[in-house]
């Protein structure tokens, strides 16, 4: 397997999330290669559980650990995130902004949860490209800012507005980011879109991992997988979606507006047999 050169032994990376699910598999796996690792979440036993369960993947123990509370939906904490670690450890490799929840809220609904999800999964990532790019460029090494979407931030199906608002924007401004790192002369560091499939983390609200569903550590794995090929759209599989099957259903999503059929046909009596018909062609 190729490795992105930001991924190796006294390389930094910072995680958001980085307490459970995805964030913590990816801190627990850069650690055991040997990277320096900040950890942020909200304040808690969870962050302290966290903080010393990387410790002992990390062959050099505390020294290269970290943990920082940090509400990421406040611009000034990520600043202070940022300013802690490289007072730690001088420099940033690699990025991740994975923090997120997972409430409901629906589109006729004036619910909190709009500016919880909102603020966490979106201007989570906001504020940590914006808060860390600048300095990363200016190292002049190789480093990547990995933001973590999700498919329903494509396909964006019926349930959850909310969330799917806010992993839409994740897309659009990856997206974005990516253009204008590579419109900078010299610029060796990328952006990335991680897309999960189903998997275990917090957010599943069950105890037991499904059948159907991806470890964190399988998410990573796949991930650095994707990364040393430099993809972009890292469009992660589970044990019951393949690859084959995301791409028909976002294609489909796309052709609502190519074919000018309802919003979200996918779920339209109209188009159920039409749909069921493609998905088996």
């Amino acid at each position: 397997m190729t490795t992105h050169p930001a991924i190796a032994k006294d390389r930094v990376a910072v995680i958001t999330g980085g307490a459970s699910g995805i964030g913590l598999a990816a801190a627990k796996i850069f650690a055991a290669k040997g990277m320096k690792v900040m950890i942020a979440d909200r304040p808690g036993v969870a962050l302290q559980a966290a903080e010393r369960a990387v410790i002992e993947h990390a062959p050099s123990g505390s020294a290269a650990i970290r943990a920082v509370a940090t509400d990421v939906a406040k611009g000034d904490e990520v600043l202070a995130l940022k300013i802690a670690t490289y007072d730690a450890f001088g420099s940033v490799d690699v990025l991740m902004n994975n923090a997120g929840v997972g409430i409901v809220g629906k589109a006729l609904d004036p619910s909190p949860a709009w500016h919880e999800l909102l603020g966490v999964n979106l201007w989570g990532v906001i504020n940590g490209v914006q808060a860390f790019a600048h300095a990363m460029m200016a190292q002049g090494t190789p480093g990547l800012i990995i933001n973590t979407g999700s498919k329903q931030g494509i396909t964006t199906p019926p349930g959850n507005t909310a969330y799917n608002v806010s992993k839409a924007g994740v897309r659009v401004f990856t997206e974005s980011t990516a253009h204008e790192l590579r419109s900078v002369p010299g610029c060796r560091v990328s952006a990335h879109l991680l897309i999960p499939g189903f998997t275990f983390t917090g957010m599943t609200g069950q105890d037991e991992r499904p059948a159907a569903a991806w470890s964190g550590e399988q998410v990573v794995d796949f991930m650095l997988e994707a990364l040393g090929r430099g993809d972009f759209y890292i469009l992660c599989p589970d044990n019951d979606v393949d690859r084959a099957t995301d791409e028909k259903r976002m294609a489909w999503a796309m052709g609502d507006i190519i074919d000018n059929r309802p919003a979200l046909s996918r779920w339209h009596p109209d188009y159920a047999e039409a749909f069921k018909t493609y998905m088996g062609g």
